[in-house]
């Protein structure tokens, strides 16, 4: 059963990040003087830099389930 909620929530995650754009106030000033491919570059770059934060916290998730799954046995 966690098996199958952790495949479908990272399916999840995985489907959603690029239909998910944001901007900060401050990237978003400075788009809004530039073209349209400059505006994409942005928010690629924005979803670039987010997935790495959740890229660690998965990692680690993983290493202290792993960790405590041996130390059961």
């Amino acid at each position: 059963m966690l098996k199958k909620i952790i495949v479908s929530y990272f399916l999840l995650m995985f489907f959603t990040v690029k239909v998910s754009y944001s901007q900060c106030a401050m990237c978003k000033a400075v788009v809004e003087n530039g073209n349209d491919s400059m505006a994409e570059g942005v928010n690629n770059g924005i979803t670039y830099l987010m997935v790495f934060p959740y890229l660690l916290i998965g990692v680690l998730f993983y290493t202290i389930y792993r960790y405590k799954k041996r130390s059961k046995n």
